[in-house]
């Protein structure tokens, strides 16, 4: 197997003989820099102890039923209990889900966005699938879309709304269209939903609330991917979730007990009380949507209502890259090495700003950015 090289060992690359100067900021990566709140680490300690057991591959049933009130709170769901698995984060599952569903498969497609977050690439040459990329651009608002043929084609097409690093967002119509073609077309499709707890006014939409407007109650052809990382400013806790279609989970979880990826229980006990709790997120949700104020006031540009990444158009995003680098002290990563070419490289000219820090790292940032627009 070949992989690319992950984009930030790209942008190490291009900056390498950039001498590294004291205050360097870094836009490039998307990790909350806020605190996890401090009664989800007293958890973590006071758990510590049950590091003598070892955990099961399923989860603990309380970690579960946090999960499940998560999904009942935000999107109004009641989900039974085979509907989903707990997950050690999700970025494992995003690689080894595609190879597991796709290993009797003849002829295996997968379509994903372009740009995109990389495992899903990784999956794919994991699996040995024909990738169709759905390119994002400006001219099509940034959202996803595949011809009849296409659809026909796919086995698995994977979503990414709110989305990185576009920061577009799916409706909930036009969620549940996705759904009608997965039935219509009897492809599987994940939304991948890492950023639903991200934005500024309205909540972001579920693929599960979408397969329950489109009357698809079992949720067949349809799964649901999320994670506490952005919500709880925690992505070290690893926990995350895989929801939706119960035929296909039941055979997953039988597969997962091979992968080895079952999270440590003191983890899994502060993943509880981060999951079954809300008001902790407003933090970090109200200085995300303050941060993307800045941004428009700033930039003059349109922010994205979910997600914490500004996606610029700056011409030239390598040379804009090294420049910035050299000049403020400021690192962003080059669009083009989030996407492929496909006809076109829709990254390319585009650099992503991940917006991650207390205003005022950002707003000195952001007013460095503007004089080279």
């Amino acid at each position: 197997m070949e992989f690319q090289p992950y984009p930030f060992e790209k942008l190490n690359a291009l900056i390498k003989d950039i001498p590294q100067k004291e205050g360097r900021i870094s836009l490039t990566i998307g990790e909350p820099q806020f605190k996890t709140p401090e009664f989800i680490c007293q958890t973590l300690s006071q758990k510590a102890a049950l590091l003598n057991k070892y955990p099961k591959t399923s989860g603990e049933e309380s970690l579960k039923e946090a999960l499940l009130g998560f999904v009942k709170r935000r999107f109004g769901i009641d989900l039974p209990c085979e509907a989903l698995i707990s997950t050690f984060g999700t970025r494992e599952v995003l690689f080894n889900f595609p190879q597991f569903y796709l290993f009797n498969k003849k002829n295996k497609v997968m379509a994903y966005p372009n740009p995109f977050y990389q495992i899903y690439e990784g999956a794919a040459i994991a699996s040995r699938a024909k990738v169709i990329h759905m390119n994002l651009t400006k001219e099509n608002n940034f959202k996803p879309k595949l011809s009849t043929k296409e659809m026909q084609e796919c086995d698995l097409v994977i979503l990414n709304s709110p989305n990185n690093p576009t920061g577009s967002t799916l409706s909930l119509e036009e969620l549940k269209k996705w759904v009608e073609w997965a039935l219509e077309y009897d492809f599987l499709l994940l939304n991948d939903e890492c950023y639903s707890e991200i934005y500024m006014d309205s909540k972001p939409a579920s693929i599960l609330e979408a397969s329950y407007a489109a009357g698809n109650y079992s949720f067949k052809n349809i799964l649901a991917l999320n994670s506490i990382s952005k919500r709880s400013s925690a992505p070290g806790l690893r926990s995350g979730f895989i929801a939706g279609d119960s035929q296909i989970l039941k055979q997953y979880a039988q597969y997962r007990t091979y992968v080895g990826c079952a999270s440590p229980l003191p983890l899994q006990e502060a993943a509880r009380v981060a999951w079954s709790d809300d008001e902790h997120t407003l933090y970090s949700r109200e200085q995300y949507a303050k941060n993307l104020q800045l941004a428009k006031e700033i930039l003059g540009v349109e922010v994205p209502s979910s997600t914490f990444y500004v996606w610029l158009f700056v011409g030239d995003d390598l040379e804009f890259a090294r420049n910035l680098l050299e000049k403020e002290n400021i690192v962003v990563l080059p669009g083009s090495f989030l996407s492929r070419e496909n006809g076109i490289n829709p990254g390319r000219g585009y650099v992503r700003l991940a917006l991650v820090y207390e205003q005022e790292i950002i707003k000195d940032a952001l007013l460095r950015i503007k004089k080279w627009l």
